[in-house]
């Protein structure tokens, strides 16, 4: 089914499961919660009938979420008992972590040591991807912390003591030495992620400097190692709309409907944040470095759209790819630019990242101190790498990091009833930011061409 047309009929079941609920927590129309429950039961029987004909993950999410909200509203005890398959799920996805951060961090530097061949190009891309990156993630900071979107969540009396976290102060000595990996079994078992980084860059330097005869088996195993936790993440999300089902049942139990008024309020400060990011951040860039805006556009209209549909920014690399060619970026650069910047330039996802993290602390009730957060967003600037291959792969990173700074992770499952919506828009961004990064290197370097003219007097960009 089309796109636009499934998101219209999404939003239309979504606006009707939400007037009926809206209209037992109001007295609305005058009808009774006897009345009400049935009517949103038919409208839940006719979504389920719908998703089973789409045969879609992301539909199967979706309705998990609506079916979480209406068992923990309507039969709490009961759904409070559902939670372990929300920890089940948690669990299989803890397994990932290590493993991904692993392989897509070695093969992110040590399948890029050809970064001295192409010096000048490469520390250029690389300067100009930190950059961007960076004020990515402090726009997801600032957006947050400005809209408060997790706070004012109420917990009932004694109902979360396994999800509440005691503060335990550390010195800046202590804080550094905690980086740093004694033992890296134990720093994967335990989940700290950024020993488990600082190992995999240090391994990835290794690797870069021995020789090619030697560098090459492991970088082969660790290429294979990356796509087959990407695959395996891709399994374990079969598993979601249980989890996540079962985590809204329970969150709504024992909170009660408040917490989703704070996820809408997540939804549009992330929205806000992107759009703010690129009128700020990516069109200052476009027009600082002379971008032919309008042809420009038109390049980037179809990967963009690939992004969108697909959630998966690597979908859309190889159209991306041949549009920058057509649109004047020579070949060399965009070979070099485009895949690292999958590595290293992940503009949209950086920036939900950081804005999700402090999102998770909010609803949780933690007062991050801006000391906390500025090193939670330094752990994120390094994680946040060479995820974008699979939707949704950044759940691992947030759950990852979370962990890493004593955060519960409940409200992660709760974000993940939005993810789609969120991905769709951070995944484009990213491909966005890409695409200019390309351009930008190509005019550093001065090998930037305008878009021949066609025979019929058009440019090779407005017609593809």
């Amino acid at each position: 089914m089309h796109k636009g047309r499934l998101s219209l009929i999404y939003l239309s079941i979504v606006s009707l499961y939400g007037i009926l609920m809206l209209a037992e927590q109001n007295a609305w129309f005058g009808l009774s919660a006897s009345v009400l429950i049935p009517l949103r039961i038919i409208v839940l029987i006719a979504f389920g009938y719908f998703v089973i004909k789409q045969k879609s993950l992301t539909a199967w999410i979706l309705y998990s979420m609506f079916l979480g909200v209406e068992i923990g509203h309507d039969l709490p005890e009961a759904a409070v008992h559902l939670k372990i398959f929300s920890k089940i799920f948690l669990k299989l996805i803890k397994t990932i972590i290590g493993p991904l951060l692993f392989a897509t961090l070695v093969v992110g530097i040590a399948g890029h040591s050809n970064l001295k061949q192409v010096g000048r190009m490469g520390l250029k891309s690389i300067i100009y991807f930190e950059i961007v990156t960076t004020l990515a993630l402090f726009i997801g900071l600032a957006a947050i912390n400005l809209s408060g979107a997790g706070i004012g969540v109420k917990l009932p009396e004694g109902a979360a003591h396994e999800d509440q976290i005691t503060a335990v102060k550390q010195t800046t000595e202590e804080v550094i030495l905690h980086i740093f990996p004694e033992n890296i079994a134990k720093s994967v078992a335990e989940g700290q992620v950024l020993q488990i980084v600082i190992f995999s860059i240090l391994f990835a330097i290794g690797l870069a400097l021995v020789s090619e005869a030697k560098r090459k088996p492991m970088l082969e195993f660790t290429e294979s190692l990356a796509e087959v936790m990407f695959k395996f993440t891709k399994v374990v999300m079969y598993f979601a709309p249980v989890g996540v089902g079962a985590a809204i049942a329970y969150t709504v139990s024992h909170m009660g409907l408040g917490i989703l008024v704070n996820l809408f309020q997540l939804l549009a400060t992330l929205y806000g944040a992107l759009l703010f990011f690129l009128l700020f951040v990516l069109l200052p860039v476009a027009l600082i470095v002379k971008v032919p805006l309008k042809k420009f556009f038109h390049a980037i209209a179809e990967p963009v759209s690939i992004a969108f549909a697909t959630t998966s920014s690597e979908a859309a690399l190889p159209k991306a790819m041949e549009n920058m060619e057509k649109f004047g970026v020579p070949g060399k650069i965009v070979a070099f630019v485009l895949p690292t910047g999958y590595s290293f330039n992940l503009d949209g996802t950086t920036l939900y990242l950081s804005l999700a993290s402090v999102f998770v602390a909010q609803v949780a009730g933690i007062d991050m101190t801006w000391k906390e957060q500025l090193m939670m967003v330094f752990t994120l600037m390094v994680t946040s790498k060479g995820v974008a291959g699979v939707p949704r792969a950044s759940l691992v990173i947030l759950l990852g990091t979370a962990a890493s700074f004593g955060l519960p992770v409940w409200p992660i499952f709760i974000i993940l009833g939005i993810d789609e919506l969120m991905d769709m828009a951070r995944t484009s961004v990213n491909v966005i930011g890409n695409c200019l990064a390309t351009v930008v290197v190509a005019k550093w370097e001065g090998e930037f061409k305008q878009p021949c003219p066609d025979p019929k007097g058009r440019t090779n960009i407005s017609s593809l």
